[in-house]
């Protein structure tokens, strides 16, 4: 089965939508401000019924942000992002009563169950992977020139020498389109490039060096002293590792930074609205995501990214997510901010990015 094409499109023809009432608009009555009762959206396919045009599926969706009707279509805004007059539609309903319908299940799997008792419903650390690697496999091949590959790293990546060249080889093959991570991971990886340590520790055996827990900050101090990331892999004469492999295949990544972090390295976005415009602007274009060992991104992120995209040729596709950690909690937690279309992968993960390079690399 191919995992791009399932897309069931709701019945408009057909009662109750076909009797559904155009979607009211109202005027944002100052800047910042939407009106009352107005309509959020989630990451699910919307339809909203507009008086000159019928049924139109909204361009993208994404958590928490409103609907704007404008020249005859709709667009997606951050209620801090409207201006005063633009149109927003109004109604908490979701099923067609006014106009709106917030399609859940456009993506159900033909084969799956419709019984109403299940075991093992849910993701767990006794769940079986076989079948979520193999279906990452197919779409990150597809993927890699037919759609947009977004990586969302936490620093764990970077500890490791093995999970390091896996994901440098993902990076220089076409994998990846573009990374998201705080200054943690770049520090680290950068650390590791120059030092062969990551927060002090030998990324291969493990073992403390002595005066190790200087490392990172030194690598900060120096690319801090050569004013860019990548001026310092160059005069630094870097030559591996994850930033490496970004700046020489020319892979964009947007580095959000936190309240705790050391330094941090130049290039890192310290406000934190900035950071979300800079991340929104990969999460609109990505048709696959990754997110690994950082909870905090993952969720982030996860509410920035749409569940489906419409390609050129007016298909609605899937945007796959898939969060790699060891907790169920923080693929729980995702699925309770509302992206219930992440699926988990619950593995270690250093052993998760050099399997999935092993598979790919061939």
């Amino acid at each position: 089965m191919n995992p791009l094409t399932i897309y069931q499109p709701p019945d408009f023809a057909s009662a109750p939508l076909s009797e559904s009432p155009a979607a009211r608009l109202i005027p944002a009555p100052a800047d910042g401000i939407a009106p009352e009762q107005f309509h959020a959206t989630s990451n699910f396919p919307e339809y909203i019924k507009l008086e000159s045009r019928g049924w139109v599926l909204a361009p993208e969706s994404r958590m928490d942000a409103v609907l704007v009707a404008e020249h005859g279509g709709l667009r997606v805004v951050e209620p801090r992002n409207l201006r005063k007059g633009d149109r927003v539609v109004v109604g908490r309903t979701e099923n067609g009563e006014q106009g709106i319908f917030v399609h859940a299940d456009g993506f159900t799997r033909p084969e799956e169950s419709t019984d109403k008792f299940l075991f093992r419903s849910r993701g767990t650390r006794e769940t079986p992977f076989s079948r979520s690697y193999d279906d990452l496999y197919t779409v990150l091949r597809h993927d890699r020139n037919h759609g947009r590959i977004v990586w969302v790293l936490g620093p764990a990546v970077s500890f490791d020498k093995d999970s390091r060249e896996a994901m440098q080889g993902l990076i220089e093959s076409g994998y990846c389109h573009a990374l998201m991570a705080g200054n943690a991971l770049a520090t680290h990886d950068l650390e590791a490039s120059r030092f062969g340590t990551g927060l002090g520790q030998d990324i291969y055996s493990q073992q403390l060096v002595p005066l190790g827990h200087y490392h990172h900050l030194d690598v900060i101090n120096e690319v801090r002293r050569a004013g860019s990331i990548g001026a310092y892999v160059e005069q630094a004469n870097i030559k591996d590792g994850i930033i490496y492999a970004c700046e020489k295949n020319r892979v964009p990544y947007v580095l959000a930074g936190s309240i705790r972090d050391d330094g941090p390295l130049p290039g890192v976005v310290g406000d934190a609205y900035e950071a979300q415009n800079a991340m929104r602007e990969h999460a609109r274009r990505a048709t696959t995501v990754i997110a690994m060992a950082t909870q905090l991104h993952s969720i982030a992120f996860g509410n920035m990214t749409p569940s489906y995209r419409i390609e050129v040729d007016g298909r609605v596709r899937p945007v796959f997510f898939f969060i790699v950690d060891m907790s169920e909690f923080s693929a729980d937690k995702l699925a309770n901010r509302g992206s219930a279309q992440a699926q988990a992968i619950l593995t270690n993960a250093q052993d998760f990015i050099v399997n999935l390079w092993n598979n790919l690399k061939t």
